[in-house]
């Protein structure tokens, strides 16, 4: 039976292939690979830094809640992916390079997309100087997981979605 999994794997691996071409030129390849390494926490982290730096002891509470939605995301994306098990785009497809290590095997949802647009929302809904820094970069983690050969458009598209969802939970939970 072929599965819905299946048919977008089908559908989306020609677009994969033709964004992961990009990744070809070594230094697109290593420029996504270390946006991709800084997305997996670093930057955040270094963003609630410049946070708390602006604002003082007034971003902790929004730190905290940063915490808890990123750990709440966490939860989330491993638990679909451990589910639905979609198979990352380099594994699908012989043509599409992988342009880092993945840090897990799955690719639905993107987790790295995920927390880049919670963290960017719910820093620029407290502090909108960020926002010429957080948004550009969590665009530029969502565009290395396609051009890295990590993850297709949808699971992209998901990730950011969760997040966004996320972010508003976790800017209004009481």
């Amino acid at each position: 039976m072929y599965s819905v999994i299946e048919y977008f794997n089908g559908v989306e691996g020609g677009i994969c292939l033709s964004i992961n071409r990009l990744s070809r030129r070594t230094w697109i390849r290593h420029f996504f690979a270390v946006v991709s390494r800084l997305g997996d926490g670093g930057f955040w982290v270094a963003m609630a830094v410049v946070l708390v730096a602006l604002q003082g002891l007034e971003a902790l509470p929004l730190v905290l809640r940063m915490l808890i939605t990123g750990a709440a995301g966490i939860v989330l994306y491993k638990f679909m992916k451990n589910r639905l098990i979609r198979h990352r785009p380099y594994i699908n497809h012989n043509e599409i390079m992988c342009g880092t290590a993945p840090l897990d095997q799955y690719s639905f949802p993107s987790g790295h997309t995920l927390h880049a647009t919670s963290f960017a929302i719910m820093l620029s809904q407290f502090e909108p100087l960020l926002i010429p820094i957080v948004v550009p970069f969590a665009l530029l983690v969502a565009a290395s997981r396609i051009i890295l050969g990590l993850h297709y458009p949808s699971d992209v598209l998901v990730g950011a979605a969760l997040g966004a969802s996320l972010a508003t939970i976790g800017l209004t939970a009481a």
